[in-house]
């Protein structure tokens, strides 16, 4: 796997591509506690800043962990295209109403009663650092790419990784 690390405009690219690739990651709040507190949560948007946005409960566990520690860690993984991204960062609470009923959608409604909910806020976090695997092709070209590494003693290119400089 060879390393390609990304500055600026491409780590933002990169950030955003996976995100809305995968979708779904989990959220580790309260970095500074042993076990930390991690959370499975759908990405409602990746902004073209490539803060990443979801909706929340204000008195669930990690809102409160927010509110005491800003640092948070994002990690998703698609293992069916062997794509990983894991994303450092400050968290923020959001309230704003016109955000809400942005992100707000029926699917929602299993842990909200709506838009106007008073519990609904919105989580946005601002990306510090962020590094990346992709393999860039499914995982059974990889695992194939892996099996000729092994029997033929030859490196294979299975993709790439690195730091996104954001």
């Amino acid at each position: 796997m060879s390393t390609k690390n990304l500055d600026h405009k491409e780590a933002k690219e990169k950030l955003i591509e996976l995100v809305e690739d995968i979708k779904t990651g989990f959220l580790a709040t309260g970095l500074t506690k042993k076990p930390v507190s991690a959370i499975p949560m759908s990405t409602k948007k990746v902004d073209d800043e490539g803060n990443l946005w979801f909706l929340s409960s204000m008195n669930s566990d990690h809102n409160g962990d927010i509110a005491q520690d800003a640092d948070v860690q994002m990690l998703y993984a698609n293992n069916s295209d062997m794509e990983f991204i894991s994303i450092f960062g400050k968290a923020s609470i959001v309230t704003d109403k016109e955000i809400l009923e942005d992100f707000y959608s029926k699917v929602d409604d299993a842990w909200f009663s709506g838009s106007d909910d008073p519990s609904l806020s919105a989580i946005k976090i601002v990306p510090q650092e962020a590094y990346y695997w992709d393999s860039k092709q499914n995982k059974y070209i990889t695992l194939f790419k892996m099996g000729l590494a092994a029997l033929g003693g030859d490196q294979q290119d299975i993709g790439e990784k690195g730091k996104l400089n954001i």
